[in-house]
């Protein structure tokens, strides 16, 4: 099945966490041995080779660097200026994969098909593709950034991230999008950026969904009333999300999967988190829905976290492929499968760049 992730955090991997992520997954871990900076070091699950071998042909890749101000206790940059270097600099990363044969970017319809077809006719050497989204609009240091961007091959952005921002509060944070939220919004709109909806918090949620008129999707949303907090989408916000046509790209953050996980306490062994899980995540949307179009796969994989906050049956990426025949076993058609897997978010790119 070729699988389409809404949501990987590549360029930070290499540039933060130092991996070179042509290496298998194997190879990074031993090269990680004995590092203790990090919480997840040798703990990895993501790399090209381990996409490539899970026939993850397409992603969303993100850039990300968070603004901080100084009573902020969240790690990050301490300017919008420092943050728009650091995603610059993850830009050029991108570019460098591009130009190792590594990776492609893909910005309109015609890319998507062309790439969709090179993909089909030849997974073994083909550049796997990315769409470009932006986790956090923090390093936007003024609205001409956004224009910046979209020349760059943006095609996607979360307001917030985690904590207050500078347009949105995101999760753990209160708060609407005020009048500077407003004004990106719109900037998004008129470029037909995709407004990335995870992350908001509930009050921003509801002002984002109200001033924007353009289109919505949820790279990496879980379901609330799974795992009961605020990082989750209720049911009626899922439903406004569907009824916007969007897409809801199911992650596998544990504490996303399963209950009265305990962040830095809970273990994998302790609560057992499983890719059924992630299935009962994507069920739950079909059902809100009434059919399988409006769910997706968004690992968020390494996004700060590896196997020891990873389902337990998950050792790499390439596992994901492991949903497939449990979605099967409780009735899921062919149709519904690839659905899922990959069509929901290039029928969604190819209408929003029609």
């Amino acid at each position: 099945m070729l699988l389409f992730d809404a949501h990987l955090d590549l360029s930070m991997n290499a540039l933060e966490w130092n991996r070179d992520l042509r290496w298998s997954v194997d190879a990074i871990r031993k090269s990680e041995e004995g590092m203790t900076d990090k919480k997840d070091r040798g703990n990895n699950t993501v790399s090209l080779h381990a996409m490539r071998k899970g026939n993850m042909g397409l992603c969303v890749a993100t850039q990300i660097a968070r603004y901080v101000r100084r009573d902020n206790p969240l790690p990050g940059w301490h300017s919008p200026e420092q943050a728009w270097a650091q995603t610059q600099g993850q830009l050029a990363w991108y570019r460098a994969m591009e130009e190792a044969g590594e990776m492609r970017q893909i910005r309109n319809a015609a890319e998507l098909e062309a790439h969709l077809k090179a993909w089909e006719e030849d997974p073994e050497t083909t550049p796997i593709g990315y769409v470009l989204s932006l986790e956090g609009a923090d390093s936007m240091v003024t609205l001409d950034h956004v224009e910046r961007s979209y020349e760059q091959g943006l095609r996607a952005m979360g307001p917030a991230h985690y904590g207050p921002g500078t347009y949105a509060q995101g999760t753990d944070a209160e708060g609407g999008i005020g009048q500077v939220g407003r004004d990106l919004l719109k900037e998004l709109e008129r470029l037909n950026i995709i407004l990335d909806a995870t992350h908001l918090c509930d009050e921003s949620f509801r002002e984002a969904l109200d001033h924007f008129g353009g289109n919505v999707w949820a790279s990496h949303s879980n379901c609330r009333a799974l795992v009961p907090d605020h990082r989750q989408f209720t049911d009626e916000q899922m439903k406004e999300l569907i009824e916007r046509s969007a897409v809801i790209g199911a992650a596998l953050d544990a504490w996303m999967l399963v209950p009265n996980w305990i962040k830095r306490k809970s273990t994998v062994e302790e609560l057992h988190p499983r890719l059924e899980h992630m299935v009962d995540n994507i069920d739950r949307v079909c059902q809100l829905a009434g059919n399988s179009e409006h769910a997706g796969i968004g690992t968020d994989l390494d996004g700060g976290f590896g196997t020891e906050q990873s389902p337990e049956d998950l050792d790499t990426i390439g596992d994901v492929q492991k949903i497939f025949p449990m979605l099967e076993a409780r009735g899921y058609k062919a149709e519904d499968m690839e659905n899922i897997a990959w069509k929901n978010w290039v029928r969604f790119l190819k209408r929003v760049w029609s």
